[in-house]
């Protein structure tokens, strides 16, 4: 039970990722709040939750909206008088190269995976400041370490948010609040079908190169990147400070043919 009792909020966690995390951290003890704008799969995290006897609630807020944030945080003080974990986990895909790009879907992109690191973290970590004890997980990608074809905007979000992550972390440690960011490579989820079937137009031989970019020569499970936020989240991570954790299967530092 290493999050006995910690109080944790994960955006996204209706599906994929952020729900596998959902599910272990509760199972490790925690009270997880589930967050996700779709009520259906939010909700589904929850009950899944609840009967494997774990405790979990659901509350449904756009990260990228200031007053749903703040509303958000409000009402999970209310209820359980802290936040010991944040795991800004949501996020979407963007696709394409530079000059096919869409001002609108630029901004899109923009918008929900940094505004949607920065907004749950701005109302969180003065609670976290005031009792002088946290952690908070951003989710980046191997993406921020290496070029991928097609993926500028993605990209450039990932980047921002393994920068952001270092200077929080200069700037809370006087509070004890950690601040890390996990990496992960090509983790097969329902992001990743959206953005196969996107972008290639044979998605079997696609997986088959993304295979062959890792050293694994396989496809992470969104299970590989939850037991990685576990250890962020727990007291047994308390000297990992402003850190990238790679969950990539060997993609940055290994062969990239």
């Amino acid at each position: 039970m290493r999050l006995q009792g910690k109080v944790t909020l994960i955006t996204g966690s209706g599906s994929g990722i952020g729900k596998s995390t959902a599910l272990l951290f509760a199972k490790e003890g925690a009270i997880v709040v589930v967050n996700d704008l779709s009520e259906e799969h939010g909700r589904g995290t929850v009950k899944e939750i609840e009967e494997a006897g774990g405790q979990a609630a659901f509350i449904q807020a756009d990260v990228t909206n200031p007053e749903s944030v703040s509303a958000m945080t409000d009402q999970i003080i209310a209820k359980f008088g802290r936040i010991d974990v944040l795991f800004n986990n949501a996020g979407i895909s963007g696709v394409g190269q530079l000059h096919e790009i869409e001002p609108d879907d630029w901004d899109r992109v923009m918008n929900v995976n940094i505004r949607g690191v920065f907004l749950p973290s701005k109302y969180v970590l003065p609670h976290m400041m005031e009792r002088k004890s946290g952690s908070i997980i951003n989710m980046s990608s191997c993406i921020a370490e290496i070029g991928l074809a097609r993926r500028a905007s993605y990209a450039a979000t990932k980047g921002a948010v393994l920068a952001l992550t270092k200077s929080m972390q200069v700037d809370y440690a006087p509070y004890h609040i950690r601040v890390n960011a996990l990496l992960p490579g090509t983790i097969m989820t329902p992001f990743v079908e959206k953005y196969l079937k996107e972008s290639y137009s044979d998605e079997a031989a696609a997986i088959e190169g993304l295979k062959k970019r890792q050293l694994s020569e396989s496809l992470g499970r969104p299970e590989d990147v939850a037991k990685a936020a576990l250890f962020l989240a727990s007291d047994e991570s308390t000297f990992v400070m402003g850190a990238p954790l790679y969950v990539d299967g060997g993609a940055v530092f290994g062969k990239n043919a």
